[in-house]
């Protein structure tokens, strides 16, 4: 997926606006893949800095075993060549790491010293089935972080593999799949469904605000007699309504 044409950055912008339950909302109206099973994560996330807002952009994958101590010693040049391939990929790029720890966690990937060279190689922020820490110093760096826990140490945390598919929080990920993710979880974009995406979102968004939402906080009187009907029948109408809309593309 790595060779195929990347949106723009005011698109990837504009998605970020928004949170990852609204995405989801837009998307599950476009897709023909299963909204109640498929792309979303498994598993209960946690988001270390919430206060950053949702993150979108493109995975680039690694596999650690910070319990391994061999790693190192039989792959002496993984660190630069990993390194190599983090600066061979386009951005926005959000690392996602698979712990084959899991489900111990041994020591974190993640510190104040890699996630600003992460920064620094164009990536946005990780999610990892493992573990953080130097929590303030990430969120300094601006690198966001979305992981299982907390750690002390690093252990032998070394890159295993990397540009091959992972699996973390019950989700598989390709690499050069797109992803929004935020403090409710992540949500990695089928590729044809890419283009889409923005419109079926903000389109969602509109009839919740301007039709299901209005109408049930009108007053009680006004609500009975005049919306009532109109609500219980309009999540039926919704998916229609946007399939009338997408037609005009």
């Amino acid at each position: 997926m790595e060779g195929t044409q990347r949106l723009s950055h005011t698109y990837l912008l504009q998605l970020k606006r928004w949170n990852t339950p609204t995405i989801y909302n837009g998307w599950e109206q476009i897709t023909k893949h299963d909204a109640a099973a498929d792309c979303f994560n498994l598993e209960e996330t946690r988001d270390f800095m919430p206060q950053m807002g949702p993150m979108v952009g493109y995975a680039v994958t690694v596999v650690v075993e910070p319990s391994t101590k061999a790693h190192k010693i039989s792959k002496p040049t993984a660190l630069s060549d990993y390194r190599r391939y983090l600066a061979s990929v386009p951005g926005p790029k959000i690392v996602v790491v698979q712990d084959l720890d899991k489900p111990r966690v041994m020591g974190s990937y993640w510190g104040e010293v890699n996630a600003n060279i992460h920064r620094a190689l164009g990536c946005v922020g990780t999610i990892t089935d493992g573990s953080i820490r130097d929590l303030d110093e990430m969120t300094n760096a601006g690198f966001k972080a979305i992981a299982r826990r907390l750690s002390v140490g690093h252990a032998h945390t070394y890159p295993v593999e990397w540009g091959v598919e992972v699996e973390v929080f019950g989700r598989k990920v390709k690499p050069g799949q797109l992803i929004h993710a935020d403090k409710h979880g992540f949500l990695v974009i089928p590729e044809e469904d890419e283009k889409q995406l923005l419109e079926a979102s903000i389109f969602m968004d509109q009839n919740e605000c301007n039709t299901v939402i209005s109408a049930a906080r009108a007053p009680a009187s006004q609500y009975l007699h005049s919306h009532a009907p109109h609500v219980f029948t309009m999540s039926r109408c919704l998916h229609c309504l946007f399939q009338v809309h997408m037609r005009r593309w």
